[in-house]
């Protein structure tokens, strides 16, 4: 049987600065949440659709987010999507789901990041993997047959 994807790629604007917080063994996280544009017409009448979608990173990919990105800023993020479930204060089944972060880059022109370091270049987060992820381990070149 073949593997299920679970891959999203986004590119938005930050809704408002993230939220740098740590785990209790000193694991960065940030949360941020970003807004996608879709514009379509309907029988000639221009319409847009906006959708704010949660996202969050782990570790380094967390601090940089957290340190260089602020509200309006436009970024371009990868990753897999998440749902979270839980019972209400009135016993009512709600859910979530958020995409947390792989890989992304800083999209806005240099003069909105305030000459940050990392602007323009992609970053990636596999040094740390949220906890309960599955630990998949990149390939080398002796594991291609050819």
């Amino acid at each position: 049987m073949a593997g299920d994807i679970n891959k999203v790629i986004l590119i938005g604007r930050l809704v408002k600065d993230p939220e740098l917080r740590h785990t209790p063994n000193g694991t960065s996280v940030t949360d941020f949440t970003i807004a996608t544009n879709r514009t379509y017409a309907i029988a000639g009448e221009k319409k847009e659709e906006v959708s704010f979608i949660k996202c969050t990173a782990w570790s380094k990919a967390a601090d940089v987010i957290a340190q260089y990105c602020k509200k309006g800023q436009r970024i371009g993020v990868d990753g897999r999507l998440k749902q979270h479930s839980w019972d209400d204060p009135d016993g009512k089944k709600r859910s979530s789901i958020e995409v947390v972060i792989d890989n992304f880059q800083f999209l806005s022109p240099k003069s909105q990041s305030d000459g940050a370091d990392y602007h323009g270049e992609a970053v990636t987060s596999n040094e740390y993997h949220e906890p309960g992820a599955s630990e998949e381990k990149p390939f080398s070149d002796d594991d291609i047959p050819f």
